[in-house]
């Protein structure tokens, strides 16, 4: 993008969505459909210096991770689409490794976990609208994944809730390339700022 990236970090919130091991680390769920992309863009590097710059300038480190009980009782019997995914890989059941975040990312003192994400969008199922406008924060940073699932579906609510919001393209992956670069190219300039992690480092 060529318009410089300027931030308050008072006002400002960096969501870092499913950092956990299903995705994340060897031996996930979901880690082999993803590992291309994260390789490709080295993002998950890229969002721990993010993380640690961000959080040291003052702004809000939120993490939204995705769990389930086991039996995936909040869901419908029939799932499909990802959620079937998840349900046929017996994924992010909660209290298992594949769920827990990342050891790179353990949140720290100070960050807030967003509870209840049970579907796409981190703000449908989740407090995290509250949250952020109890804190007065207008502007959201979004990470994770998936570039064109969880991530996307939570930057369209952020922009129809009237957020700023800024969308990392080297702190995403989704399950191809191509998803990774058609969410990025055709979809995240209509809903967001879309950025690097460097410039928002940089604005920080």
């Amino acid at each position: 993008m060529a318009d410089t990236v300027t931030l308050d970090p008072a006002t400002t919130a960096l969501v870092l969505i499913e950092f956990q091991n299903e995705f994340t680390s060897d031996g996930g769920v979901l880690h082999d459909a993803v590992s291309e992309v994260m390789d490709k863009t080295g993002m998950l590097a890229n969002t721990v210096a993010l993380v640690d710059k961000a959080r040291a300038a003052g702004v809000t480190i939120m993490h939204a991770p995705i769990t389930f009980a086991p039996g995936y009782g909040e869901l419908t019997r029939h799932p499909y689409g990802i959620l079937k995914g998840v349900v046929d890989g017996n994924a992010f059941v909660k209290g298992s490794w594949g769920a827990a975040i990342v050891d790179d990312l353990t949140p720290a003192d100070g960050d807030i976990l967003i509870e209840g994400k049970r579907g796409l969008d981190t703000f449908a199922s989740t407090n995290l609208d509250f949250i952020l406008r109890s804190k007065g924060i207008t502007t959201i940073i979004l990470a994770g994944f998936l570039t064109n699932c969880c991530v996307e579906s939570t930057m369209r609510s952020g922009y129809e809730n009237g957020y700023r919001v800024i969308t990392l393209t080297d702190c995403t992956a989704a399950t191809s390339v191509a998803e990774h670069d058609n969410a990025i190219s055709f979809d995240y300039p209509m809903f967001s700022e879309p950025v690097e992690s460097a410039d928002v480092a940089s604005a920080l």
